[in-house]
Parts: C-alpha cells; sequence; structure tokens
C-alpha cells in the first residue's frame, strides 16, 4: 500500500466521501457478531444432528450470510484503503490518516459519529494517546 500523507483539510474532505460507507461497514460488522454468536450456539445444538434438522438448515443458512457478510467487509476495507485511510476498528467505525507535524509522521484520528477531523495522535500511542487538533501545529 503507498503512504498517503494528508492534511487536515483533506482528511476531511475524504471523510464526507466516505462516510456513508463507514456507517454501512459498521453495520455490516455489528450484524456479522450477532450472526457469530447464533453460529456458535447452533453449532453446540447441531453437532451430531442430521442435515435436514431445523437447526442444522438454520446453521447451513447463517453461515452463507456469514461468507456474504464477510466479503462486504473486506472489500470495503480495501475501498477505504485505496483512499489513504487506515480502518482501526469497525466497531467504532475509527480511522486514521497519516499527517505530518513538525517533522514526525502522525495520524489524523477520527471516528464515526464525529463531525470532522478534530484529533491526532502519535503512530505508537493509538487511540488512548488522542489529542485535540489545536494541542499541535500541522503542516
Amino acid at each position: 500500500m503507498r503512504l498517503t500523507v494528508f492534511t487536515v483539510e483533506e482528511a476531511n474532505r475524504v471523510i464526507a466521501q466516505i462516510r456513508p460507507d463507514v456507517e454501512t461497514l459498521v453495520r455490516v460488522q455489528r450484524e456479522l457478531d450477532v450472526l457469530e454468536k447464533r453460529i456458535a450456539a447452533l453449532s453446540l445444538a447441531v453437532s451430531g444432528a442430521s442435515p435436514g434438522n431445523p437447526d442444522a438448515v438454520a446453521l447451513r443458512t447463517l453461515t452463507e450470510r456469514r461468507s456474504v457478510l464477510a466479503g462486504q467487509l473486506t472489500q470495503g476495507v480495501q475501498a477505504i484503503h485505496r483512499r489513504g485511510c487506515l480502518v482501526k476498528d469497525l466497531h467504532r467505525g475509527l480511522l486514521d490518516f497519516y499527517a505530518v507535524s513538525g517533522d514526525r509522521l502522525i495520524f489524523l484520528c477520527w471516528q464515526l459519529g464525529e463531525a470532522e477531523v478534530a484529533h491526532w495522535h502519535s503512530l505508537e500511542s493509538g487511540f488512548t494517546g488522542r489529542q485535540p487538533l489545536h494541542h499541535t501545529e500541522l503542516d
């Protein structure tokens, strides 16, 4: 993957374009999480059951749906990565954008629900190290 360095304005323009895609991916991730729990429970219930057992049929249907959802997630994340953004957490809709502050590389940090990029953090600190943008001078 090619490294793309963003200004705050560039990151905000990309966010405006991909926000609906991020919202969709978060919904798909939530559905997949629920599906995984149902699949785990049904897997225990159908152990040794015949293929025609209603629970076995339901398990096959859920497993097929899981495959479709996983494909949607993979394609959606890849599309966002091609824009130069990094998907950090699909449960939160958390994205990072490479940026430069002074002489160091940092991440601009945005999550679904925020109007625009308003935080940054070092490459090492992650989300817990988020700082308001006004605390740094960005080039």
